[in-house]
């Protein structure tokens, strides 16, 4: 589930492309926005189906061991702790996870897929935490759900294979892996024991998000003269071929929240602004974006231009 921080921070790519390009349709980089929302959620989906491969890799493994000229008695009588790890069965045998991926097509058949599999439970056999916990005697929900955690951590989301598949499927999803792997790993801590398997959805209110992010992005572009002509006032010891470009654009978004989201409150625009600056921009732009949103919005209040309402009033 994507908070306003990561809606945010889609907005600002956005603006990013847009203004980077020579092609200034507002129209089309609204679209594009909805478009890389709908990549990214197949992505988070796709990384949810990854465990029913890796199972069957394992299982696959397993079989070829007991075919064997002369197998052990370990070859023939395998743990199988891994293949029956409670956390991945749910989530294997989720319906509601199978019916977004049967609707989306989002899947891993294929050959070529099969075998990034078979490669990635080779490297899973040989880490530390695989060995661990199939030598563990405790068993239970916990320790099958921290195991699993782990796995996705350590060999799921940084697997060279799979970031090669994604860094070739779509131009938005190198940008968004950390994100997608981040509401992956939120999904199974939310787990229980017992219950059937969901998907996190998109957006907790999904009319509400949708509204905020395209209005963002539209407000920034339509009032983009006006807003650079009142950062220029504010930045009287900067010219504006001196501000970072991230720095601009996330000045532009904060003074649109400012005075087109009455339902936002500053301090909270402020906030979002300094950290997605710490990730985005140049490592002093945290102070800098402070300083400027706070002499905006002492200008606003002088002016009588910001209005805030409900929620927007908790300064």
């Amino acid at each position: 589930m994507l908070n306003r921080r990561h809606l945010r921070i889609k907005v600002l790519q956005m603006l990013y492309a847009f203004y980077q390009s020579e092609e200034k349709d507002w129209v089309k980089v609204d679209k594009e926005l909805s478009l890389s929302l709908e990549r990214l959620y197949d992505m988070y989906l796709f990384l949810l189906l990854t465990f029913e491969p890796l199972v069957r890799a394992a299982e696959n493994k397993i079989e070829d061991r007991r075919k064997k000229l002369r197998p052990t008695p370990e070859d023939l009588n395998p743990n199988l702790r891994f293949v029956s790890n409670p956390v991945m069965e749910a989530i294997i045998g989720s319906d509601a996870l199978n019916a977004l991926s049967n609707k989306r097509k989002v899947n891993w058949s294929g050959a070529e897929n099969q075998e990034i599999f078979r490669k990635l439970f080779l490297q899973v056999l040989e880490s530390e935490n695989y060995t661990l916990y199939m030598m563990d005697p405790s068993h239970g929900w916990e320790q099958d759900r921290k195991y699993v955690l782990q796995l996705f951590k350590d060999e799921i989301a940084n697997s060279p294979q799979l970031y090669h598949f994604f860094e070739e499927r779509s131009i938005y999803w190198m940008d968004d892996l950390d994100l997608c792997c981040s509401m992956v790993l939120k999904t199974l801590k939310s787990m229980e024991e017992g219950a059937a398997f969901h998907p996190l959805p998109l957006f907790k209110d999904e009319e509400d998000e949708s509204t905020f992010i395209h209005d963002l992005l539209k407000k920034t572009i339509a009032h983009n003269e006006e807003h650079e002509a009142m950062i220029e006032a504010l930045t009287d010891n900067w010219e504006m071929d001196r501000i970072a470009k991230m720095d601009l654009l996330l000045l532009k978004m904060g003074l649109s929240e400012f005075l087109y989201f009455p339902s936002i409150p500053t301090k909270v625009t402020i906030n979002e602004y300094i950290e997605i600056s710490k990730f985005y921009s140049t490592p002093k732009s945290n102070i800098f974006i402070n300083g400027i949103l706070d002499k905006m919005v002492m200008e606003l209040k002088k002016n009588k231009r910001l209005v805030k309402t409900g929620r927007g009033l908790m300064d």
